[in-house]
């Protein structure tokens, strides 16, 4: 083991460093060292940043140093945007990759990264995100809501354009030049993926998709925890809206349509007739035939019909109660999942 820290020190720097914030998931973590450990290329850092943990996962990270290039670093919580600028502010890489600590790699991840930038360089870029077959029926109808194009799940970027690409954060990559002319992440809590990506854009930069460079996302466990972040997400489009005006699409719009409009879908089948309700059942008939198809499961399918629309009201609500609170009560909206993002 000490032989292997002696060759790391006398190594020359890397080209890439993985940075991963983290807060209260020694598990997750070494699930995702373990499968960074697998990788068939091997030359890069990992810097770990320990937001605050009160579960910290330093002891997780020490038993991989035989295996890893790991650096570990402890701060005060201040949430996931500065915690990725303070890793890569120390670290060696002249390009950050930057995962979220509930992911997976596949063993060829890193590799397909080198191979892709080395063939068509570019500034900035993102992968997408998959279920692995291991994870559980809810995380797979979780991730089905997440990346399908009959929820929201579909704008967050799928095509190979540079001009609309935006990277997101869980699997996201740039060079340390796209840092020291953005500045890094901001202090947004929700939202600062795409905060960062449409900065990088607006600097010049090039960002572009590896479809091939895809990681395991396993998200939120359960309901409630997949509501408070997606419900988050939407009050964050508000902020978005407010620092980028032009980023505010209509696709946005439609979850809090949806919110605002079923009650009086509800109310018309009730009072006037059942009709009224038939946009829904196809809404509900599509999502169960496109998730048991891509899950292979129709069980998975069900739970799939209910994430989405869990996904939908969410981001909806989340939507509408930011823009009251900007745009009626004129106050800020980040304070209200300020403290939130790990829950």
């Amino acid at each position: 083991m000490n032989r292997n820290r002696d060759q790391q020190k006398d190594a020359s720097p890397p080209d890439y460093s993985f940075i991963i914030p983290v807060f209260n998931r020694p598990g997750e973590m070494q699930e995702l060292l373990n499968s960074m450990a697998g990788q068939t290329r091997k030359d890069f850092e990992v810097v770990i940043v320990e937001d605050g943990s009160r579960e910290p996962c330093k002891e997780v990270a020490e038993a991989f140093r035989d295996r890893l290039h790991i650096r570990y670093f402890f701060k005060t919580n201040s949430g996931p945007g500065l915690s990725r600028n303070y890793g890569f502010e120390r670290a060696a890489g002249r390009y950050g990759i930057f995962l979220d600590s509930d992911c997976l790699l596949p063993p060829a991840y890193f590799e397909t990264v080198v191979r892709e930038l080395a063939e068509k360089p570019t500034d900035a870029f993102g992968g997408p995100d998959r279920a692995h077959e291991g994870f559980s029926p809810l995380q797979k109808a979780i991730s089905y809501s997440m990346t399908s194009f009959l929820t929201t799940g579909g704008i967050r970027g799928g095509r190979k354009s540079v001009e609309t690409f935006h990277p997101r954060s869980f699997n996201m990559g740039y060079s340390r030049e796209v840092f020291r002319r953005t500045g890094g992440f901001s202090g947004m809590r929700f939202g600062e993926d795409i905060d960062m990506s449409i900065r990088i854009m607006k600097e010049g930069f090039s960002t572009r998709l590896i479809p091939e460079a895809f990681v395991y996302h396993k998200r939120r466990t359960n309901l409630r925890q997949f509501f408070k972040q997606v419900y988050n997400s939407g009050m964050a489009r508000i902020e978005l809206h407010r620092r980028h005006p032009r980023s505010l699409r209509a696709v946005h719009l439609a979850p809090a349509l949806l919110v605002a409009g079923l009650p009086l879908l509800v109310l018309c089948s009730v009072w006037l007739s059942g009709w009224f309700l038939m946009p829904l059942l196809l809404h509900w008939l599509l999502l169960l035939a496109d998730a048991t198809r891509r899950c292979q499961n129709f069980s998975t399918g069900v739970l799939a019909v209910m994430t989405s629309y869990c996904q939908l009201l969410g981001y909806g609500s989340g939507f509408l109660h930011g823009a009251w609170k900007r745009f009626v009560r004129r106050r800020e909206t980040t304070g209200a999942f300020r403290d939130t993002f790990y829950d």
